[in-house]
């Protein structure tokens, strides 16, 4: 990814340099303007959610760090003595977590990555790469590619419903797509991404696209907010 297009990896690597930023603006055709605190990106262990928590926690053996942005989980995991390597596509990124002192950082995207691990983590709906749910048995072949045979996958989702419910419990979901694939676009200063389509998937359609592509998915812990954390393994 061209600097040029990189307004994420812009604010990472301008919150590291100097320790504040202007805002990360995200825009999205169905929503109101926000905006990610780059703070939240550097945070510590004892400031992530208790999902977050759980699932580094749970890491064991060699682990993937999938999108990894500033670092926080890759360090605290390295903290721990635990081998750990982070991937991102924001060479920014890449450089900012070098800058912060991750030992093994890749330059890369999930889809191109070869080598085997015991647990990958995909936090802060890292797993929203797949952008839509008709990408999910490529994301499974590719996750088969990758862990071991009795490796685990640790994502963190959420349920979007919510957004699209009137005040008599009814849901009017726009267009005739899944309600949780949409489309964003980033700014940071005057440094604009390109749009992406990024997927929200309940636990029930996660739960089933992995039994159709020969993988389990157990709900291991529910946030305040319509969020999750679950375990992906092999079905055996």
């Amino acid at each position: 990814m061209h600097s040029s297009k990189d307004p994420m990896g812009r604010a990472i690597a301008e919150y590291q340099r100097t320790g504040k930023s202007d805002k990360l603006r995200v825009f999205s055709p169905m929503f109101e303007e926000d905006e990610i605190p780059l703070p939240t990106l550097f945070r510590r262990y004892g400031d992530m959610p208790a999902i977050e928590r759980k699932a580094l926690d749970m890491a064991r053996g060699k682990v993937l760090d999938v999108g990894a942005g500033a670092g926080c989980h890759s360090l605290v995991l390295q903290e721990r003595g635990i081998d750990v390597t982070a991937i991102d596509i924001s060479p920014l990124a890449v450089e900012t977590m070098r800058l912060r002192g991750v030992k093994n950082v890749l330059e890369e995207d999930f889809f191109a990555h070869q080598v085997k691990y015991d647990t990958i983590l995909m936090m802060m709906n890292g797993i929203g790469i797949v952008g839509t749910l008709a990408g999910l048995p490529d994301f499974f072949r590719q996750l088969s590619q990758l862990l071991t045979s009795d490796g685990q996958l640790l994502c963190d989702s959420s349920d979007i419903s919510y957004l699209f419910e009137d005040e008599e419990g009814c849901f009017d979901y726009p267009g005739s797509g899944y309600y949780g694939e949409q489309m964003f676009r980033m700014q940071y200063k005057d440094t604009i991404g390109e749009p992406f389509p990024w997927l929200y998937i309940d636990k029930e359609s996660l739960i089933e696209e992995a039994r159709k592509n020969g993988f389990q998915a157990d709900i291991i812990a529910e946030g305040d907010h319509y969020d999750y954390l679950a375990s992906i393994t092999r079905k055996h």
